[in-house]
């Protein structure tokens, strides 16, 4: 054997996936050949792709198999998967890859991400995965604490949410097994005010439903329905009337679909916040005002000459409004009603939770209902004793202890 011939040893180390093979192939003592396939072409010829790398001399001589093996490792991910995703990857380079694979989200929340990304990226999109340290990410809400917002200094809270969405994307590359640690986990972070929720008293709930019966009909049912389910704004815009079915005396509304506003992209239809889908159970009174609503709409169609829309939300016209034309509308009723600034179309929603909860409702079926996994979350945002509550509470206990 000649010595030419000596040096170009094969070596040959199969991968996890059955019937795909790497080749490391010996040029000299720091060079190595690495030849991957990637299944067969039509014409039966195997898909191969090869490249030579150099073992760098920081490397000790036993520990260069081992640098090989993982280079070939490497080389083959990239082949198969047309990127590899290792510890070596900036934070930014995965972050973006991360935003592509989340689907299941509604197109508002993954702007938001979005959004949020791209604030945090000049403080540590740079740095490589397996490099970035809690002091990297302590120094970033450093810098973000100097923001502001209207010539105001940016909230705690907020501050808070990019470092949230930080540690969504690193949480990811640690399930992926590209970090051994979440390092936004390990930051301590100060208390945050909660900003104060208001939520509707009973009679004030009944001086909106009585208000309503004077308000166009799109608007008054929107508005219904966000008292009677705690559906969010862009959830009430995206439903349509095969959303509600009749089972005897019960109606089933099934929320799957959500219609947001989004910078740059216009009104944009996908799946819910959280991207499941979930069923809430309407009461006969309910169904037989919806009933009424279907056939004004209807009627409405016929009159102006254009196809009954899908959508249980149109305006006059048979056109879907805007989903912001809801929530300017109902500030200028909250306003004629003489309710406080603070309320708006999310305060429904609280209201519908919050009251549930007060009547004895689980927390696990309210959650549900509300298109929430985590109850602990529920709580922390929507559990708001209301003052009468409050004042009931007090009185009791001062019956039980005082004479």
């Amino acid at each position: 054997m000649s010595k030419r011939t000596e040096n170009r040893i094969t070596t040959t180390t199969s991968t996890t996936e059955k019937g795909h093979y790497g080749k490391h192939q010996k040029l000299n003592e720091r060079k190595y050949k690495i030849t991957v396939s990637n299944g067969y072409s039509p014409d039966g010829k195997k898909i191969c792709k090869a490249k030579t790398i150099t073992v760098p001399k920081s490397v000790q001589k036993r520990s260069v198999d081992q640098y090989v093996a993982h280079a070939a490792e490497e080389f083959e991910r990239e082949f198969k998967n047309g990127y590899s995703e290792d510890g070596e990857m900036t934070f930014r380079e995965y972050a973006e890859r991360w935003l592509t694979r989340q689907i299941k989200y509604a197109q508002g929340t993954l702007a938001m991400y979005r959004r949020s990304l791209n604030t945090v990226y000049p403080y540590i999109g740079h740095i490589k995965l397996n490099r970035l340290r809690p002091i990297a990410l302590e120094q970033m809400l450093i810098e973000l604490r100097k923001h502001t917002w209207r010539g105001k200094p940016i909230q705690e809270a907020t501050v808070q949410k990019y470092l949230t969405v930080v540690s969504a994307v690193l949480r990811d590359a640690k399930r992926n097994e590209i970090i051994q640690k979440n390092p936004a986990r390990m930051i301590d972070l100060p208390a945050v005010k909660k900003k104060e929720q208001f939520i509707p008293t009973e009679e004030e709930a009944r001086q909106l439903l009585e208000a309503l019966l004077q308000e166009p009909q799109h608007y008054a049912y929107f508005y219904l329905l966000a008292i009677y389910t705690g559906c969010r704004r862009g959830e009430l815009c995206a439903l349509k009337w095969s959303d509600l079915q009749i089972q005897g005396k019960v109606g089933i509304l099934t929320v799957q679909r959500s219609r947001s506003a989004i910078q740059g992209k216009g009104i944009v239809e996908g799946p819910t916040k959280n991207g499941k889908a979930r069923m809430i159970s309407l009461e006969t009174n309910l169904l037989t005002l919806l009933a009424g609503y279907y056939f004004h709409k209807q009627w409405e169609a016929k009159r102006g000459g254009f196809l009954f829309s899908d959508y249980i939300f149109t305006d006059e016209q048979g056109k879907l409004p805007h989903p912001d034309t809801y929530s300017k509308h109902l500030r200028k009723l909250y306003k004629k009603l003489g309710f406080p600034k603070e309320y708006h179309l999310h305060t429904l929603r609280h209201y519908f939770v919050s009251t549930l909860l007060h009547r004895g409702i689980d927390r696990q079926t309210v959650a549900n209902l509300a298109g929430h996994c985590d109850t602990s979350y529920l709580e922390q945002t929507y559990c708001h004793p209301q003052m009468e509550l409050k004042e009931r509470a007090a009185n009791q206990i001062s019956e039980t202890i005082l004479p």
